[in-house]
């Protein structure tokens, strides 16, 4: 019985904990370009206060599929940052394409050469 009473006195202090204190975001930057100059493509990126950000393009390129003709595929390039809560800012950076999802980071983890 008395563990009981600790466990739901432990329950009730946790409960009664203040919530971290969450401050309002709000778009700091913003762009979108359609087309851009890019043939069937599109360019956009914002940038937030809370020290996050994305910049993205994408664009129509040549490409083979699986029998060996040409195709269309689109082609996205991009990257995004955000601030954890360690304070670090990480950044990844990718491509995304007909081969699938590729980021970059310097915190992900590679896999060995084989």
């Amino acid at each position: 019985m008395k563990m009981m009473i600790v466990l739901v006195a432990m329950v009730a202090v946790a409960l009664a904990a203040p919530a971290k204190e969450q401050k309002e975001v709000i778009v700091v930057k913003e762009t979108l370009h359609e087309n851009n100059g890019l043939p069937e493509g599109y360019q956009y990126g914002y940038e937030l206060s809370d020290g996050s950000s994305k910049q993205e393009q994408a664009q129509f390129e040549e490409a083979v599929d699986e029998e060996g003709k040409p195709v269309q595929a689109i082609v996205v390039r991009g990257s995004y940052s955000f601030v954890g809560e360690d304070g670090v800012t990480y950044t990844i950076n990718y491509t995304a394409d007909s081969n699938g999802f590729h980021p970059e980071g310097a915190h992900l983890p590679v896999a060995p050469v084989a």
